[in-house]
């Protein structure tokens, strides 16, 4: 039998055991030809300790046992089933960022592309976000330099929910604002950078509204765009660091610290060349 992998899906938010490998568990996902169907997905590869999840799962109000599960689905694994679900919802607000071992990006035929390793951007200090700050006031409390300049940025958050947003905080900026805003918060947030304005998600009025807004209130920091299947319907293309000519890739933060998982410098044809 092959090595276990314990697997996280984005968006979908499932944990999943299973002993097909990452390209076995993606093909074993796929909803076919990517001429057809839409299933695109960011697989993360948490981390196992004898033959049991390698972390503790994040309190979440005893409503299940995350832990238990889990291990019964590596048990099940372990004797014969190719896949088990550990957590049919919710688990990217339940797993830590350090459970992570390595991030893949799957296209809807099942083409798996492996991102770099983890690099840690940042650890953040203690505080808190209060309503009316500004983003230089951000910058100052993260103790970050200020960007040469606040031209809106796009932001395309895949978890713990689906936005398009505008904002004119840098990614390390956006994932402390995400993590502590007032009535808004994000236990953790899972989101790439995009390089121009996708039209076919929104109006070309919708955009302009956003963008006006921001320009125009110095303490307005994000604006949202638009909502759900933006994985699907945005090419990997348009995200920032793709082609490697800027920093950029798939971003996690929570309150304590942001990661980023980049692009290889060279693509697989395969990968490359599917929808």
């Amino acid at each position: 039998m092959d090595k276990s992998n314990l697997v996280l899906t984005i968006p979908q938010g499932s944990v999943i055991a299973t002993s097909l490998g990452i390209e076995g568990l993606a093909k074993h996902l796929s909803p076919g030809s990517g001429k057809h169907f839409q299933g695109r997905a960011i697989y993360l590869d948490l981390a196992i300790k004898d033959g049991k999840a390698g972390f503790q799962y994040m309190e979440q109000g005893s409503w299940r046992d995350a832990q238990g599960d889990t291990d019964k689905a590596l048990a099940g694994v372990a004797g014969g089933k190719r896949t088990k679900t550990a957590l049919s919802n919710s688990g990217f607000g339940a797993t830590p960022l350090d459970a992570y071992k390595a991030a893949y990006v799957i296209k809807t035929g099942g083409q798996v592309l492996p991102m770099e390793s983890f690099v840690d951007l940042i650890k953040f200090g203690p505080g808190e976000c209060p309503d009316g700050l500004t983003p230089q006031a951000i910058a100052k409390a993260i103790g970050t330099p200020e960007p040469m300049n606040r031209n809106p940025r796009m932001y395309l958050v895949f978890a713990p929910i689906e936005l398009l947003v505008i904002s004119n905080l840098t990614p390390i900026e956006y994932a402390w604002y995400a993590t502590r805003r007032p009535g808004k918060v994000f236990r953790q947030v899972c989101f790439a950078e995009l390089k121009t304005v996708q039209t076919q998600l929104a109006a070309h009025a919708r955009y302009a509204e956003c963008f006006k807004e921001i320009a125009e209130k110095p303490t307005k920091k994000t604006k949202t765009v638009a909502l759900t299947n933006l994985l699907n319907n945005v090419p990997f293309q348009a995200w920032v660091g793709f082609d490697r000519k800027a920093e950029g890739g798939l971003y996690f933060g929570d309150r304590n610290h942001v990661r980023v998982a980049r692009f290889p410098e060279s693509l697989p044809y395969d990968w490359e060349k599917a929808l």
